[in-house]
């Protein structure tokens, strides 16, 4: 018998000074087996760092056509494509193919810095493509946030991330690794 994902209630308020955009979300983050707390928690900071009404969750480990999260326009369009982890390649490839802007955020310390070194050469080629890197010590602080009801506040300014949870502060700075000439 197949294991089944675990659902996670996440009440996430967000305060992006960046952005000046102000909005509660009320996600419901499905966990798949073989995903872990960290993981699931970057997911959740990606949506933070990217939030918008339109910005819905992919089935991400489920699916090799789709990402971790997307926002898609009214016409099917494929707007914003973000993956977490360390994606082949050519799946970023294709990604920058289908998508107007695609983002990839990695964690892990050692194995992230490795996954970046092996692929800069061929990922600078892309045109609509964002990496941020997250460090180890900064997903594992997010990963113990993890619980199945969470009520969590993020306010991003100057590209940190501030997440507040039972009064607690944990701080993510987030290093942009590579971003789309300026247009």
């Amino acid at each position: 018998m197949a294991l089944k994902s675990t659902i996670f209630k996440v009440e996430l308020q967000i305060a992006d000074l960046d952005r000046n955009y102000y909005q509660n979300h009320a996600l419901t983050v499905a966990r798949h087996p073989s995903e872990t707390d960290e993981r699931m928690m970057v997911r959740v900071l990606a949506f933070a760092m990217h939030a918008d009404p339109a910005l819905v969750f992919g089935k991400g480990l489920s699916s090799e056509d789709e990402p971790d999260l997307w926002r898609k326009d009214l016409t099917g369009a494929i707007e914003l494509w973000i993956d977490v982890g360390l994606p082949d390649e050519r799946r970023v490839r294709r990604a920058c193919g289908r998508a107007r802007q695609v983002v990839v955020l990695t964690y892990g310390g050692r194995v992230a810095d490795m996954w970046w070194q092996q692929n800069k050469t061929a990922l600078q080629r892309q045109d609509n493509l964002t990496i941020i890197n997250l460090s180890a010590e900064e997903s594992r602080a997010l990963a113990s946030l993890a619980a199945r009801g969470m009520q969590l506040q993020c306010t991003l300014q100057e590209a940190e991330l501030w997440f507040i949870v039972d009064g607690e502060n944990t701080r993510v700075a987030p290093e942009f690794r590579l971003q789309p000439p300026s247009r």
